[in-house]
Formats: C-alpha cells, sequence, structure tokens
C-alpha cells in the first residue's frame, strides 16, 4: 500500500508539472508582445513625425519613385534616372490645381480625406451590375500611397493608407496637400511632378501653364504610362475636354 500510494503521489506531481506552463514559455511570450507592442509604438511615432516634417520642407523623393528604380533594376538590371523638381506653390499655376481637382478629386476642399459619396456610388455601381468595382481614391490617399507606399494591393496596405492619409488630413492644409500632390504625381515614364512635366511637354514652368495644357496633364493621370499628353489619343482629347468643361463649372472651388 506504502509503494502504491507513493506512485500515485508521483504520478499526481507529474501531471501538475505538466499542466504548469513552462516558465520560459511565459516569458518569451511576454517579450514578442513587447516587442510587438514598442514596435507599432516606434511606427506610430515615427509616422507622426515625418508627417509633420513633410508639411514644411521639400519632398525629396517617394516610396513609388523609389519603387520604379526598383523595377529597373529586376527588369531591365539597370538605372535609369527620374525626372524630378520640387517646386513651391507660388511656382504653380492655379490652372494645375482646378485641372487635377477637376479630373480626381471635385470633393477635395469638403471631405476628410475620404469621399463617402464616391464610395457608395462606387459600390453601388458594382452591385448594380458594375463590371469591376470603380476607384473613389482622392487626392489625399493618392498622395498617401505615393509619398509613402508600393502598388501592391493588400488589406494591411488598405490600412497603412488610410492612416496616413488621416495624418496628412490631421497636420496638413488642403494647400500644401495640393503643393504636394503636384509635385509627386506621375506625369510619365520616369517622370515626376508639375515642373518636369511642364518641361518636358510644352517647354514652359509649371507656373506659365494654360488651362488647356493643364487639363492635358490632368487627363492622362489615370494611366500616365498609357495615356500620353506628348501622343494624346482621341480618349485623351475627349478627356481633356471634359476637364475643361468641369473647371468652368467649378469656379474657384476653394471659395466654395
Amino acid at each position: 500500500m506504502g509503494e502504491q500510494r507513493t506512485l500515485t503521489i508521483n504520478s499526481l506531481c507529474n501531471l501538475t508539472k505538466k499542466s504548469r506552463p513552462n516558465k520560459s514559455s511565459r516569458v518569451r511570450s511576454l517579450s514578442i508582445r513587447a516587442i510587438l507592442r514598442n514596435s507599432l509604438l516606434f511606427f506610430v511615432a515615427a509616422s507622426i513625425i515625418v508627417v509633420m516634417i513633410l508639411r514644411f520642407l521639400p519632398v525629396p523623393t517617394t516610396a513609388f519613385m523609389l519603387f520604379r528604380h526598383y523595377e529597373d533594376l529586376i527588369d531591365e538590371h539597370s538605372f535609369k534616372p527620374i525626372q524630378y523638381q520640387w517646386v513651391s506653390e507660388k511656382k504653380i499655376s492655379p490652372n494645375a490645381s482646378s485641372a487635377v481637382i477637376a479630373s480626381e478629386d471635385q470633393h477635395f476642399y469638403q471631405h476628410f480625406g475620404f469621399d463617402l459619396q464616391a464610395i457608395r456610388s462606387s459600390i453601388n455601381t458594382y452591385i448594380n451590375g458594375g463590371r469591376r468595382l470603380r476607384g473613389a481614391s482622392t487626392i489625399t490617399q493618392q498622395v498617401a500611397k505615393n509619398l509613402f507606399l508600393t502598388p501592391s494591393k493588400s488589406f494591411v496596405r488598405k490600412g497603412l493608407e488610410a492612416w496616413f492619409t488621416l495624418l496628412i488630413e490631421i497636420f496638413w492644409s488642403k494647400e500644401r496637400i495640393l503643393t504636394v500632390y503636384l509635385n509627386i504625381a506621375e506625369f510619365g515614364n520616369h517622370l515626376f511632378g508639375i515642373e518636369a512635366a511642364s518641361q518636358h511637354y510644352f517647354g514652359v514652368s509649371a507656373k506659365s501653364l494654360s488651362r488647356s495644357q493643364a487639363a492635358m496633364l490632368a487627363a492622362t493621370l489615370p494611366n500616365p504610362l498609357r495615356l500620353l499628353a506628348a501622343r494624346p489619343s482621341n480618349y485623351v482629347v475627349r478627356r481633356q475636354n471634359w476637364i475643361l468643361r468641369q473647371m468652368r463649372n467649378m469656379g474657384d472651388p476653394a471659395r466654395d
């Protein structure tokens, strides 16, 4: 009986030891959680600081420009220079701002980074037989993804895009958002920014852009590698004329 009782006690002790969480595994779990928490805090703080700095300083480059270099190295094993020249708001024609608002985001001055009306319209169109879900990306969203993100599509990327969109709307003025957008938008193959595009296509500075020239550049923005301002297709010309009509209808959207 004594031996049997001893075996039973030992068995219970072993079971108790097995059922207790391993101390090292608990420490490891806590360490992982601490690393994740600290990483998240660092990302939040760093992203806020960067957005605040870029409220005042010229943008030296963007994630999208760097991605173009990456594509060149992978596909062609070469480095191609990018035409890009930052210019201040005072050196950009008001025609350029009006054209991109008319073309890309007519509720720009009314929304806080997300055009809920356009999103609802896009979803309704898709539900009612649209072949694919139409984009409803605002100018602020385009600044966020071009400045900080790569073109990959995933839920994580969309979440990051939303985060940076909110930060930009919180810390930047609408005029600053427009200035950055016009400076970093892609207007052709390795051609970025309104100044480089104006010089390349029309031989004038961004400050001297006419309404027609600004509308032509804005007409290519959905896909500047296919829709060419140098050799505009009938579609691009029709789109240019539509943008010009919208510009006349809008007047000065900043004063509405």
